[in-house]
This record gives C-alpha cells, structure tokens and sequence, in this order.
C-alpha cells in the first residue's frame, strides 16, 4: 500500500479526529487543521513522524493557502469542519447568516481551490467533502445550514468533471445524525416569541431534547467507510452513512420522482418547436 499524505479539516474531534486516527493506524501522514493546536497533544506524541498539526481558521482564504502552500504534496483532502445555527430564518442575526456560509460553504470551497492545482500536476489525489444528510433533505430551523450544505454539494459536482480526467476523485459524504456531540455544539437562535409552538420551535424542542440521545451514527465506523472508499479507483461521487439518512432521502426522492413526473406534460408544454434542450452530455 502506498503512503499518503492527508489533510483533514476539523481534525480534532468527531468524524474528523476518527479519520485522523483511522489514517494514522493505517500508515499515512496527517496534516490535521485544527482551531486550538492543545487539542492534538496526545494523538500527536503517538505519531510524532507522521502527525502535523496545523492551527487554521478555515474561513481564512489567506491562512488556507498558506497551509496548502506548506503541503503541496498531499493526495487526500478531507473538508470536514462545519457546524450549525439552528432557529427560524426570521431570528437569525447578519453575523450567523455570514458565519454558516462562510463556515459551511466558502471555506471547503477555498481549501479545495487551494490544493486542487498541486493535485492536477501529479496527476492523482481525492476530496472528500463531508455534507450530511441535509445537503439533499431539509428541515425547519436549518435554512442555512442547508443552504450552505446544498451548495457545497453542487459545488463538489461539478468540480469533480472537472477533476477526474486529471486522476483525482471526489467523494460526497452525507451522513445521518452522529454520536460526536454535534448536537451538544448547536448554536441556537434567539428565539422569538411568535415561534414557539411552532413548526421550527417544536423541532427545535425536540433537537434540545432528545437529539443527542437518539444521535445513531458511529464515527468509528464511519470513519471505516470513508476511509476504504477513498482507496477505491473508482468510488461512488455520493455515500449516505446511516440508517436514518437513507431513510430520509429513500422518502424524499420518492416523493420527488412522483412530483417530477406529475409535471411531465406541463415541463413539455413550454418547449420551443423542434428544440431538444439544453443537454450536454
């Protein structure tokens, strides 16, 4: 097996620090952004060889290329770090608007732009960018988080044309609800009056309630499957983790084809004679 040098945002707990160790045990080296460098002291004197720990604000476009200009030899790219700002549309501030786009979209966009033309010489390399099972489903409370989390994923889509002539793979990672603590590190909206008893206050009743609890994901296995999808040639542009995930999105596209196909005759009806569409292929 060939050694690879790998580069993990959010490195230093949940999904991102069981990827971390799963690289590790299996023989790579680890270049692991973290926000607070302390938090890597055990794992890295376990690895000292092997184990980089880079302190990055990933919503900062220069320190992002600084860090990438260090490792212009990495070959995995794991854009893992993200979090989420719960609460009706209505009560959210302009700084929580910025910070989950910035956080959740513009900053796995720069980490990707910022190695992809050292992967494009060497001709091989994978990004794995970690979605959820809210990048193709949504729910009240999470507009933006499911903005961010939709872009990301088209984003990822297209890149990844571009990419793979150029040997580089790309995985989407859409995972259910995790056992990391996600839920526990919600920033919650202050909440406004008229909400409660709501659609988005009742979910968000219930997320403070018995979220963690019923959180079903392991990040050990998880980070299993990511892992051995990422040395596959050829490996599946979208993964769903988690029973619950599947299920949500098995309903959903469901519901969608229905719908979609509902409107078959109409869609046709708007056409110009003789025009085929836009259909590149």
């Amino acid at each position: 097996m060939a050694v690879q040098k790998w580069f993990i945002t959010g490195a230093s707990g949940g999904l991102g620090l069981a990827l971390t160790e799963k690289a590790l045990a299996q023989g790579h080296t680890v270049v692991a952004a973290v926000r607070r460098v302390e938090a890597m002291q055990a794992l890295q004197q376990a690895y000292p060889k092997r184990l980089h720990v880079e302190a990055l604000d990933v919503t900062d476009r220069e320190q992002v290329r600084a860090v990438a200009a260090r490792h212009p030899d990495v070959e995995v790219v794991v854009n893992n770090a993200g979090g989420a700002v719960i609460g009706a549309m209505e009560e959210m501030t302009d700084a929580e608007v910025d910070q989950q786009i910035a956080l959740n979209l513009m900053a796995p966009i720069q980490v990707t732009r910022a190695f992809m033309a050292a992967m494009r010489a060497q001709q091989r390399g994978t990004f794995i960018h970690v979605s959820s099972v809210g990048g193709r489903t949504a729910y009240p409370g999470g507009s933006l988080y499911h903005a961010a989390k939709y872009g990301l994923e088209g984003f990822a889509e297209a890149v990844a044309q571009e990419l793979a002539e150029f040997g580089i793979n790309t995985l989407i990672i859409e995972p259910g609800s995790i056992k990391t603590g996600f839920v526990a590190n919600i920033r919650w909206t202050e909440q406004l009056d008229v909400y409660k008893g709501s659609a988005v206050g009742n979910l968000r009743g219930w997320i403070e309630q018995h979220g963690e609890d019923t959180a079903s994901g392991d990040p050990l296995k998880m980070a299993d499957a990511i892992y051995t999808l990422s040395q596959l040639q050829t490996p599946p542009l979208r993964t769903v983790l988690g029973g619950d995930a599947y299920a949500a999105l098995e309903a959903g596209y469901a519901r969608s084809l229905a719908d979609i196909q509902a409107q078959k005759a109409l869609a046709e009806s708007v056409m110009l004679e003789g025009k085929a569409g836009f259909r590149p292929e």
